[in-house]
């Protein structure tokens, strides 16, 4: 196992170098000048190709790739256009925010999505089962900005009961319970999708577990039906469990992006926004490698766990 986790990590090296040099070269290719935001429309040539010297976009793009890779061998990930801040003192604040709400997520979703799953699977075709998986659907099938831009209506500006945005309320000391008022919107909204996705999975997966000899057999024998359901049901399904989990954590940061717009959440997702709308390249470098960097890590994850849940997985 510990060689399969070495061989795992060095493979990562070059494709990280590969994500890299497609990063770069979409955000350096893509139509516009970032001198264009930073200095005056009556701006001469002179002071165009100054500025453009000042940013570092006066050398071609692989001698920019280069320096760029040189520095973050070192740990520099650039300085930010807009704010003229290293990114490396930016972005572990938004970094945090971030996790925080995908944590909160995650937890919300699995936690309600696996029961529910076995409920559906168990009363498979009754009264629960139908009314279960018409709210998964319903679930799978809403944008995020539409049940967000839902939810601040009736529950801030309505009821008046929570926050429209924010991860606390300005002018206030932060506490928990302000904190938490403040992550309850953003969380159902996220949630919404991954728990509905899980539900449908988890009942899918069940269906065909009870359906199996052993499962007919341990009930046959009179075994404890909810002791033949965790230790034989359930556990035959965490493979399956967990190969959903490890995609769904990738994309919660493409649902982030717009989660944290609506509710002006301090995370990855808003400043990957500004960063575009202002052409900061380093930033958004610097935020498709952490991505990167997230997707290669859920899935070493992913296949460390598959041998701890399953001791016939053997790498």
């Amino acid at each position: 196992m510990g060689k399969y986790i070495i061989k795992r990590i060095l493979i990562t090296i070059p494709v990280l170098l590969l994500v890299t040099i497609f990063c770069f070269g979409i955000v350096n290719l893509a139509p516009g000048d970032p001198t264009d935001l930073y200095i005056s429309e009556n701006a001469t040539a002179q002071q165009k190709e100054q500025m453009r010297e000042n940013l570092g976009l006066n050398q071609p793009l692989p001698v920019q790739y280069v320096k760029w890779l040189g520095n973050l061998l070192q740990g520099n990930l650039g300085i930010s256009f807009s704010s003229r801040v290293a990114v490396t003192e930016v972005l572990p604040n938004k970094i945090q925010a971030t996790l925080t709400l995908m944590l909160a997520t995650l937890l919300l979703s699995y936690i309600l999505a696996v029961p529910l799953g076995i409920i559906c699977a168990k009363k498979q075709g009754g009264w629960l089962d139908t009314l279960i998986t018409s709210f998964s659907f319903l679930g799978v099938s809403i944008p995020n900005f539409f049940f967000g831009l839902g939810l601040i209506f009736i529950f801030a500006l309505q009821l008046k009961w929570l926050p429209t945005g924010g991860m606390t309320t300005l002018g206030q000391e932060s506490n928990a319970i302000d904190s938490l008022k403040h992550l309850i919107m953003p969380t159902v909204v996220l949630s919404a999708f991954y728990c509905s996705n899980m539900i449908r999975y988890v009942r899918a997966n069940m269906i065909e577990i009870f359906s199996e000899n052993y499962m007919r057999t341990a009930k046959a024998k009179g075994l404890n039906q909810k002791l033949t359901l965790w230790r034989h049901g359930v556990k035959n399904s965490l493979v399956s469990i967990i190969t959903v989990a490890s995609s769904d954590i990738p994309k919660m940061l493409g649902g982030a992006v717009v989660t944290e717009q609506i509710f002006q959440w301090p995370g990855i997702g808003q400043l990957m926004i500004s960063s575009i709308n202002s052409r900061d390249y380093p930033v958004l470098m610097a935020i498709n490698l952490v991505a990167a960097l997230g997707v290669m890590l859920c899935n070493l994850l992913a296949d460390i766990l598959y041998a701890v849940v399953d001791p016939r997985i053997r790498y």
